[in-house]
């Protein structure tokens, strides 16, 4: 059949053509989408993954967009069930007014409950909340062949296992009840602290673990790597409440829209470097309290729509690791040396450590340990070679590359981090793929066939 429509992850790398796209309005449509369409299929919310994992080339995309609607809650349990195509800012513009939050967050509120749980999706409180999939009493998958399982801890765990960061690939979730977090109100009690380098990182994020549910660092990575400074932000739900906080309970509107495709220029090492500097130096003291909505707190770049266009029609690709905890730093320091020599600049570079909750899913992402996102502009051959070194590194120190977020790692690279691939693959709904998984799920690619 002819491809003739074009999708794009949000990295907008790779673009690739699909036969069409299935959108059912209610639950029951999806069996006949399934039953009705030749293979592959692959379920799609909102396209907020980074790479390819959210695409299907050649085949088709089944878009949950319109499968959004709440069907209960339960104010003395705070489980919600709703359908896998509501998003997390749908959730929260409903129940934050009623006193509850999301049990975990990524950070961009546009995602959608089934992409949360496709890609078992983490947040700045990790060390103490687990994954989002930690927070799932069960879900309903659909599968090509008509029949429907009830996935949770006590009935068809193996099911929920392999759905829970199963990136889309073991049928159509088709709804979900969650326990949500209960909050006195929009507001978040953050403290930023600078750091000078890795070892004093280590020392605040060690003595924020227990005291703070929320940690996460930014980075200044242009720089040796002995001199890497940063912005440590720790916060907690706010138990103050005031009159003002009635106004402030939903969502915060976006200012703004990136207008066009930004030149090459705008991403050059010199724009990156001042960026670092004054975003590095807003903050004059060592430490800095405040009050803040929820909103700049765990979604900073929601404000400004459509942000991907800042690196242009090329696009970008974001590499996330997470690498084992050690006392020295010493992946993360190796790691961040290599993008130091090869002149790897990045406005976005977060750092964090990761608990020891373990994750649900076969293939979910975290381990314990130290994990590192860089975004880098699509800059061709040379950056796919650099990201495959460092790809190397953190495979040496027993570390993974999150899925969810890549769109050129090696099929070698991806089965040797994660060991329950095998197992996993018994689970895949003969009708679905994607672009990532016929990229790196192969059998032949662990023996150097990618």
């Amino acid at each position: 059949m002819k491809c003739n429509m074009n999708f794009e992850s949000w990295g907008r790398f790779p673009k690739v053509a699909h036969i069409g796209e299935l959108v059912p309005h209610t639950i029951r449509k999806v069996g006949e989408y399934l039953d009705s369409t030749e293979p592959p299929v692959l379920p799609r919310g909102l396209g907020r993954s980074y790479g390819d994992s959210c695409l299907n080339e050649g085949g088709y995309l089944l878009s949950t967009r319109h499968l959004n609607k709440f069907l209960g809650f339960n104010p003395d349990s705070g489980i919600v069930r709703c359908e896998s195509g509501v998003s997390l800012d749908e959730l929260l513009q409903v129940f934050v007014p009623k006193g509850w939050f999301l049990p975990v967050t990524p950070g961009t509120k546009y995602v959608t409950i089934g992409g949360a749980i496709a890609n078992d999706i983490h947040g700045k409180n990790h060390h103490k909340a687990g994954t989002f999939c930690n927070h799932v009493v069960c879900f309903e998958l659909e599968r090509s062949d008509g029949s429907r399982i009830l996935c949770s801890r006590d009935n068809n765990h193996d099911w929920f296992r392999a759905t829970a960061g199963g990136l889309g690939l073991t049928g159509v979730l088709l709804w979900a009840d969650i326990v949500l977090k209960p909050v006195h109100g929009p507001y978040i009690d953050m403290e930023s602290i600078k750091f000078e380098n890795l070892n004093e990182f280590s020392r605040i994020s060690a003595e924020s673990a227990e005291g703070f549910e929320y940690t996460v660092s930014w980075l200044d990575c242009l720089r040796d790597a002995d001199k890497i400074r940063g912005i440590f932000m720790r916060g907690n739900h706010s138990e103050k409440t005031s009159e003002k906080d009635s106004d402030m309970l939903h969502s915060q509107p976006g200012f703004a829209s990136f207008p066009f495709d930004a030149p090459s220029v705008l991403l050059s090492n010199p724009t990156i470097k001042l960026f670092n500097f004054l975003y590095y130096n807003k903050q004059r003291g060592k430490s800095l309290k405040s009050r803040v909505h929820y909103d700049p707190f765990f979604y900073p770049l929601d404000k400004v729509a459509h942000w991907n266009r800042m690196y242009g029609t090329r696009g970008f690709l974001q590499w996330q690791c997470v690498v084992p905890p050690a006392d020295d730093n010493k992946a993360i320091k190796m790691i961040l040396e290599k993008i130091t020599e090869n002149k790897l600049g990045s406005f976005l570079v977060v750092l964090k450590e990761f608990g020891d909750t373990e994750a649900q899913g076969m293939l979910s992402f975290p381990i314990a340990g130290t994990t590192l996102a860089l975004d880098f502009p699509n800059t061709g051959q040379r950056l796919f070679d650099i990201l495959d070194e460092l790809d190397k590194l953190v495979i040496e120190f027993g570390g993974r590359i999150y899925p969810a977020k890549d769109a050129r790692m090696a099929g070698s690279t991806f089965q040797k981090a994660f060991p329950l691939l095998d197992n996993f693959r018994k689970y895949i709904d003969p009708k679905f793929s994607s672009s990532f998984y016929r990229r790196v799920g192969r059998h032949d690619l662990l023996s150097g066939g990618d």
